[in-house]
């Protein structure tokens, strides 16, 4: 399909002297951004309160101030203390953790399933709610980007999901383990030869996304990019039409276009 059908974006995907997360672009990651960010709260108070600490026993208890020491060696109260306050400082964390973790794992009722195949060293997708057909995704040349693509992460064939609409992944690997990985929509699960695990997705606004293999697959581990582009509902079925006939039967890209 021509690029103007399903425009790149700069969305989901690193840039220069990035410090935080990408901007998340499903229930998931915006989560996980969430939670991110309570902890870092925490951590930002645990870590003044001891600078407190340290401040005060460096200005109150050295030599000079304080030159005859305490022979104080147990403090019943101050030890229960210390063992009480990070106890209930891993219940705060722990509370809404679990709470993501399930979120993340329980899958809400899928719209359509999309089954994703790591290989040595590209992805194969199937859609098969939609005709079940396959297709696979290399990695572009620098010579073969157009437009904003970015090298390393952009690929011949994208995946093409609806904005707003559930999708199921069933990931799976057909030699060693991968890992399917896209930042933006929160997604990471790895790829097992010989079983299957389930994860799911929702973008939330029109967009294309980036993401890597996230397991160490091999010497070219770095050369297997992801790219999802999420589209309306009228762009999907566009699109879906054109791949049933493009990929038909999972023939090889020529053979299939010249059956057109």
């Amino acid at each position: 399909m021509s690029n103007s059908v399903l425009p790149v974006t700069p969305e989901g995907q690193p840039v220069p002297w990035q410090m935080w997360y990408q901007d998340p672009a499903s229930p998931v990651m915006e989560q996980i951004v969430g939670l991110n960010s309570f902890i870092s709260w925490i951590m930002a108070g645990v870590v003044l309160l001891v600078l407190a600490l340290l401040i005060t026993v460096v200005v109150r208890f050295n030599a000079r101030t304080n030159p005859v020491p305490s022979t104080t060696t147990h403090n019943v109260p101050l030890e229960i203390g210390w063992t009480v306050l990070p106890i209930l400082i891993l219940l705060v964390i722990a509370v809404p953790s679990f709470r993501l973790l399930y979120f993340m794992d329980k899958a809400p009722q899928a719209d359509m399933t999309l089954k994703v195949t790591g290989h040595q060293w590209y992805w194969s997708y199937e859609y098969p709610d939609h005709g079940a057909f396959t297709f696979d995704a290399f990695m572009k040349d620098a010579g073969d980007l157009q437009g904003a693509e970015p090298r390393l992460l952009a690929v011949d064939n994208p995946v093409v999901v609806p904005v707003g609409v559930t999708v199921r992944v069933l990931t799976t690997s057909s030699d060693v383990i991968h890992s399917w990985a896209v930042p933006s929509l929160g997604v990471k699960m790895d790829a097992n030869p010989g079983r299957s695990n389930e994860t799911w997705i929702r973008a939330e606004r029109p967009g294309t996304y980036y993401g890597q293999c996230s397991e160490l697959c091999g010497v070219n581990h770095g050369f297997m990019p992801i790219a999802v582009k999420a589209v309306s509902a009228e762009e999907f079925t566009a699109w879906v039409t054109a791949a049933q006939a493009r990929f038909a039967q999972g023939l090889p890209l020529q053979l299939a276009e010249g059956r057109r």
